[in-house]
């Protein structure tokens, strides 16, 4: 046990001074790391910075072994987040191979010393941190769409009707909103600056966004297009029919949480109640508890 907890000891302080060395070292960096490290705390924090520098090295090795049909199910999961952080695909292989390693090392160090518990979570902080994050952000971001979507079809409709073209009010209505919605805009009116046809870029905006109202905003325009529907009634069309479907969403939500709260209320708060009446009632009787327990 002694040599088990010395050469973990050992390892550990080995591990720090290497990664302290590499942090150091002048390695060459691809260009998405170094993008992200020039622009600084606005994409990456502190902490994320020193880990990519550290894993970048193994980044290669760790999506060799994960294979090319889960770094594309990665690839998927990182779009959907909106590159948070400034994350790549090869910044993730390089967290997974510092989070692994010190979550791995420190769960055997606590497994060593008999804490099972410590252990397990810090062998599943190892596993599972940097997937935590990709689905907080993957959440979020598409919370964030859903909400800013409604609102931003009715001003597009607004300015579409004062004379301006689709692709001239698209544009002018998302340089005045902000967010992650806005930014899967301008990617789109980029692609189509780029020469893909606008049915292609809407196509891909809905691909990047796994959210039931892009896709439907993404369907009805497309299908207005084809059959010639008016695009101003189409778009209002539109948001009326999001925000419908937000408001049964809700109610659904609401339903849902009832049993929730009964079974709550049910199991812990009406027991613990009784206890604490039960309780009062029996300490205002003037017991003698002397008497019963015969001291």
């Amino acid at each position: 046990m002694e040599l088990l907890l010395a050469l973990a000891a050992g390892l550990s302080v080995a591990g720090i001074f290497y990664g302290v060395r590499l942090y150091r070292a002048d390695a060459k960096l691809p260009d998405d790391l170094r993008l992200a490290l020039e622009v600084g705390s606005t994409r990456t924090g502190a902490v994320d910075s020193v880990v990519d520098r550290i894993g970048m090295r193994y980044s290669p090795a760790v999506l060799r072994a994960m294979g090319p049909k889960r770094v594309n199910s990665v690839r998927r999961r990182i779009d959907l987040a909106g590159n948070p952080g400034g994350l790549t695909v090869d910044r993730y292989g390089a967290r997974r191979a510092v989070y692994g390693c010190l979550g791995g090392l420190g769960g055997l160090l606590m497994l060593s010393n008999g804490d099972l518990l410590v252990a397990l979570l810090l062998f599943a902080f190892g596993a599972f941190w940097t997937e935590v994050g990709i689905w907080s952000a993957i959440r979020i971001r598409k919370d964030q769409i859903e909400r800013t979507l409604p609102d931003f079809l009715d001003v597009l409709a607004v300015v579409v009707s004062a004379g301006l073209g689709f692709r001239q009010a698209l544009d002018r209505v998302a340089d005045k909103y902000e967010g992650p919605w806005a930014d899967e805009l301008r990617i789109t009116l980029r692609q189509m600056d780029m020469g893909v046809s606008r049915r292609e870029a809407f196509d891909e905006l809905r691909r990047r966004n796994d959210s039931e109202q892009v896709a439907q905003f993404v369907t009805a325009l497309q299908q207005g297009e084809e059959l010639g529907a008016p695009i101003v009634e189409t778009l209002i069309q539109i948001a009326n029919d999001m925000r419908r479907t937000d408001a049964q969403n809700t109610r659904r939500k609401a339903a849902k949480a009832v049993p929730k709260a009964t079974m709550v209320i049910t199991t812990l708060m009406v027991p613990a109640t009784m206890i604490l009446l039960g309780a009062g009632l029996f300490l205002g009787t003037g017991t003698d508890f002397g008497s019963i327990t015969g001291e």
